[in-house]
């Protein structure tokens, strides 16, 4: 997180929104190999239960139980140049979106992980034009054979430490500047951002 306070939020209302937009993030834990890393898909349920799968090889899978362990969700980012400002005599810097979550984590059952599984897909597929895929459509040897071969898990969020670094130090005017020249080079994520506008 940020130090600098006027880049925070206690929007949940918010950060929850960010996590479905991004919908992908990662799961940072201390192993006793080490600190390891993931990468993987993430539903937010309810308040504070954030919900996510992961290859049964991977390194966290057999140390995540019980583990407290920090979950990111990255928004969109990018260069911000001092051509923006109404003062050239500065540096550039980088704005950004990014969500940490810290819990202790908890194994889901079959049951639950079917459901997650499920509704992953039915929340990526509605963001694809044209006809949906359906997971009936996977033979039922092909879909129990990758069921077994990954495990899910539900953090219990007690910390959220947000980041949303969108040039509030800038004036008005200059923040529409900004968002112009972001997306006229081709990142109207971040502009959109930066504009309270969803991209």
């Amino acid at each position: 997180m940020h130090p600098n306070p006027l880049f925070r939020s206690e929007d949940q209302a918010l950060m929850r929104e960010w996590i479905g937009r991004a919908a992908f993030g990662m799961v940072f834990l201390t192993t006793p190999e080490g600190p390891r890393v993931a990468h993987t898909p993430f539903i937010m349920r309810d308040e504070n239960r954030l919900q996510f799968h992961l290859a049964r090889g991977n390194d966290l899978t057999r140390s995540l139980e019980g583990a407290t362990a920090l979950a990111l969700i990255n928004g969109p980012d990018g260069y911000v140049s001092p051509r923006w400002y109404d003062n050239r005599d500065t540096v550039p810097t980088w704005d950004y979106v990014a969500i940490e979550m810290e819990g202790p984590v908890r194994r889901i059952a079959d049951d639950e992980l079917d459901t997650l599984l499920y509704d992953l897909i039915d929340m990526h597929e509605r963001r694809i034009e044209g006809e949906r895929w359906s997971a009936e459509e996977a033979s039922e040897p092909m879909w129990n054979g990758l069921f077994k071969a990954i495990v899910g898990f539900e953090l219990d969020v007690r910390e959220w430490r947000p980041t949303f670094k969108l040039s509030q130090k800038r004036t008005p005017a200059e923040r529409e500047t900004i968002v112009a020249g972001l997306a006229g080079n081709g990142n109207e994520a971040l502009a959109a951002a930066i504009g309270g506008t969803a991209a």
